[in-house]
């Protein structure tokens, strides 16, 4: 029985430091076989096996006792309880350790779990900050770029308000020269008409003139 704590202890042993130190791959695949243990009838197994010694580490912890308080009532301890007590104390202290272990290795498993978890999601969450990054570069060159046009289509309206300025002085000067030569025109159309009439007025003298002159030669 001896020979099977000692194994026991010595595998828990070997398996606790493969937890804690990382060689190789060896922790990786420790972790996978402590996962399929840790499904479906694994834990029920495992959960089986750590009953059963816990109850023989409390039965050798009840004899230890019991063999304690014989030794108290009689003042004195036989040669075959002394070598009883030394045995229960030997098997208590191998299941002890051997539970201990088993409890330190299930503690170690579950802890590289959250930090492997915790790994796995700092990397998505660097990822995802780096992505965030990107996007903030490029909303800001798009930004710069937004502003840049902003700039070059105020440019722009300035530059069209101040031709459409002169454009409309233009506009404005055209109107009164264009009022000005219409007035000169009128000016002109009254001074036409006057000279028509002047015309007229001088036909009618010439004829009258023509006609008395023709009378006083006859």
């Amino acid at each position: 029985m001896y020979q099977l704590w000692i194994l026991l202890l010595c595998a828990e042993g070997v398996v606790a430091f493969l937890l804690l130190v990382e060689i190789g791959p060896l922790r990786e695949l420790l972790i996978k076989f402590l996962d399929l243990l840790k499904t479906g009838t694994g834990p029920v197994i495992v959960l089986t096996i750590a009953g059963f010694m816990f109850m023989i580490f409390g039965s050798n912890v009840m004899s230890i006792i019991n063999i304690g308080n014989k030794g108290t009532r009689l003042g004195s301890t036989s040669p075959m309880d002394q070598v009883l007590y030394r045995t229960h104390w030997l098997d208590a202290s191998y299941l002890g350790f051997i539970l201990f272990l088993v409890f330190i290795i299930d503690r170690v498993h579950s802890y590289l779990k959250e930090l492997i978890e915790l790994r796995s999601n700092e990397g998505s969450s660097t990822d995802e900050l780096e992505n965030l990054r990107k996007k903030n570069m490029q909303l800001k060159d798009k930004e710069e770029k937004t502003s840049k046009e902003m700039k070059q289509l105020q440019d722009e309206i300035s530059t069209l308000s101040e031709s459409l300025k002169k454009l409309k002085l233009e506009c404005q000067e055209k109107d009164q020269t264009t009022e000005t030569a219409e007035g000169h025109v009128t000016a002109l159309q009254k001074q036409f008409a006057e000279l028509l009439l002047e015309y007229d007025r001088l036909l009618e003298e010439n004829q009258n003139l023509q006609t008395q002159g023709l009378g006083h030669r006859s």
